[in-house]
């Protein structure tokens, strides 16, 4: 995947401008799996730096911070049990995941949106097309 990444920010006179403006590619994950790291921060509330987040080693989550990605999971996408401290927000954009929690699953399709709040989870991809 390559998806394009505009970026705002101010010049030295204070004047907003376009600070980057290019495609990032995806990095690869574990089998099935792909993400592009879109932005991130290292602590709440957000600092207004000229890093750009796209340069970091990104975990699945960022201590004190927020991460923004898009993942595509491939069908039959290799099973990752895991949870994070964090709020998580997932919106199905195209296909078909299930999350499997502990105790049931749910399927989801193109506009679902889940909250993901610190639970044990996994996604899966039983669809013949890959979810983003």
């Amino acid at each position: 995947m390559k998806i394009r990444r505009v970026v705002t920010g101010n010049d030295e006179n204070g004047k907003s401008m376009t600070k980057w403006d290019g495609k990032i590619e995806s990095r690869p994950g574990r089998m099935g799996f792909e993400h592009v790291p879109l932005w991130a921060t290292d602590c709440l509330p957000a600092q207004l730096t000229d890093d750009d987040p796209n340069t970091w080693e990104l975990g699945t989550s960022l201590a004190d911070g927020s991460v923004f990605r898009i993942c595509r999971y491939e069908p039959g996408v290799i099973e990752r049990w895991h949870r994070t401290d964090t709020i998580d927000y997932a919106i199905v954009m195209a296909g078909e995941l299930w999350m499997q929690l502990d105790e049931g699953e749910v399927h989801l399709k193109a506009g679902d949106v889940v909250i993901q709040r610190g639970t044990n989870h996994n996604w899966e991809n039983r669809g013949a097309e890959p979810c983003v």
